[in-house]
This record gives structure tokens, sequence and C-alpha cells, in this order.
């Protein structure tokens, strides 16, 4: 069975995927900051290395013997990217060629990289397929697609294959939910299990579609040896049950009882509607929404009581403070 390497294998997303790639018999193993992830994330049969993406060598090292590459790892802060630029884009374009260079140094055969729905942007179509011609409005969303295009380069002059995953509005458990700066669903459920009201930029009109991360690992194992995938983007998450997010909140609200909302002004750059089309992820891997919304915040509920809430940790700097700044976190009211 193939070696696979998992960059940000404490996150999220990476410690999901890993538990399914073992599960399915392959000798996985990773790296991370723990920047964005927790480190009990990490699954017991997985190795893991403390290496940030940025250190070429380091990579290079750890990733020795490894068949398919899954790079997952990113300061993925699109609102924050308009006021810290440079760290946003550096863990984004400079870690992303980091690891793909540690990739061809190593002969990897498959490097399958998790983009973000902020390379759509912007646009009058609230249903974005994979086609669309890309508008990012951010620094995160610039630095996703250039991204791209660099990985498009180098695998075609060193010949290997690329898939390109665009996970969108993602949740579950283990998500990071003491971070102040991402993560609408764990912050609001973080703050109302500490009796506190959440914080809505804006209007709280912005829609999106949660989905359950159980919903979309499969079809990111599957990118791991599908032949018929190299050289395709493929939207990972739902199309259907769009929900605002007042609403998510109102949602959340008849599970823990918790004080009103306060709103501030809307973040710089926002995107007001954004949902991805699920329509080739339906039919190249087989994808279904099979968790409810509804289902899945229980989930998370329970396990933040169990772990346990937390005081929100602003470990990331703003770099740019002026008055477009949300002072949620220029005076760290999170």
């Amino acid at each position: 069975m193939s070696k696979v390497f998992i960059t940000g294998i404490a996150g999220f997303l990476g410690s999901h995927l890993a538990d399914r790639l073992i599960s399915l018999g392959y000798d996985v193993s990773g790296c991370d900051t723990l920047l964005g992830g927790y480190a009990d994330n990490v699954p017991a049969k997985a190795m893991f290395f403390q290496t940030d993406c940025c250190d070429l060598d380091g990579m290079t090292d750890i990733m020795s013997g490894s068949d398919i590459v899954f790079h997952a790892a990113c300061t993925a802060y699109e609102g924050l990217s308009v006021f810290s630029p440079s760290l946003i884009t550096l863990n984004t374009v400079q870690a992303s060629v980091s690891t793909m260079t540690a990739a061809i140094r190593n002969n990897v055969k498959r490097f399958i990289y998790c983009s973000s729905m902020a390379r759509y942007g912007s646009h009058k179509t609230q249903d974005f397929t994979e086609d669309l011609i890309c508008n990012p409005i951010d620094p995160y969303g610039i630095s996703k697609y250039s991204t791209e295009m660099i990985l498009k380069n180098l695998a075609y002059i060193h010949d290997v294959e690329l898939v390109i995953a665009v996970p969108h509005n993602i949740i579950g458990v283990r998500q990071k939910y003491n971070d102040p700066y991402r993560n609408v669903v764990s912050i609001m459920i973080n703050l109302m299990l500490q009796s506190r009201g959440p914080i809505i930029y804006g209007d709280g009109l912005q829609v999106r579609c949660f989905s359950s991360i159980n919903d979309d690992v499969n079809c990111l194992a599957q990118m791991i040896a599908d032949p018929k995938l190299n050289g395709l983007i493929i939207n990972i998450g739902p199309d259907e049950n769009p929900i605002t997010i007042l609403d998510l909140y109102k949602l959340i609200a008849t599970k823990i009882d918790a004080p009103p909302p306060t709103f501030y002004p809307d973040r710089p750059q926002e995107v007001k509607h954004a949902t991805c089309s699920a329509n080739l992820a339906r039919k190249m891997l087989g994808y279904k929404t099979q968790h409810n919304l509804s289902d899945t915040l229980d989930e998370m509920i329970d396990w933040i009581k169990i772990r346990g809430v937390l005081p929100f940790e602003y470990h990331l700097p703003v770099e740019i403070n002026s008055k477009l700044t949300p002072k949620t976190w220029s005076k760290r009211l999170f």
C-alpha cells in the first residue's frame, strides 16, 4: 500500500483525512506547526513531525519515501489576510511551493493540493463551478489561486500528477474553536457555551453552505489513487441547503442558551453569497450529503463540552492596524 504524507495533519481536515487513509490501510505520516490545529488531533498510528512547510530541507527529509502528498496545511484566514497579508501569503504560496519542491525531490507520484473557494472571489452567479473564471478579492484568495498556477507549472515540468481539491465550509469536531480569526461555527459555539453572545459581522445575511467532514473526507481520500482525477479541479462540499450566518446563529441558539449576538461592521472584501457546485464531485466521486447541519452542530457542541471551552487565543499578529481593521481583533473582543 502507498505511503501518504499529509501536511497540516494536526488540523481539522488533515487529521480526519489521516484517520480515513489509515483505516484504508495506507502508511500515513505528516507534519504540522500546531498553529491552526491541536496535537491531540493527530492519529496515534500516524508518524508526526512538527515541521514548518516553509523549511525546504526539513520537508525533504521527512517526506522521504512518500508516494503521495496531500497538502492541507495553510494559514487559511481569508478575512485576516486583508490585514496580515505578509503572514498569510508566506504560509500559503511559499509553504506550498516548498512542499511541492520537496515532493519533486522525493520523486512523489501524485500531489493533491487543498485550495479554497476563495479562489472564485465575487461573482453575479452564486453557484461557483470549477470552470468559472476566478476573481479572488482578498490576499488569501489571490494567493491560493496563484499557488495553483505555480503548482500546475511545476507538475507539468517535473511530471508529477496533480489534483486540486476545493473544500469549502466543511465543519465538524477537531476544528480549532478558540481561534478568533476563522471558523465561524466553532467560534459561535465556544462563545455561546461560555454564556456569551456571538459576534456577527454586517447584517448576518452572508450565505454559505456548511457540510459535515464525514460527507467530504471520502471524496478527498479517493483523490489519492484514482487515475481519472489527475489534472482536475474539484469542489468538495455541498451546494444544497444554503443558510445565512444569522440563521446559523438562530439554529445554534435552539441548542445553547446564550445572550443575543452583537453586530459589528462588515469585514472588508468578504464575499456576500458563496456556494460551490457539487455536480463534478457527484459525477467523479459519488459525493452525497448524508449528514445534516443540525446533527453536525450537536456533535461539535458535545465535543467542545468534553474537551472544554477555551478563551480565545490571539496567536497571529495583525500586521495592519487601521480604521478598517475589525475592532473584534484590534481590541481583542472575543
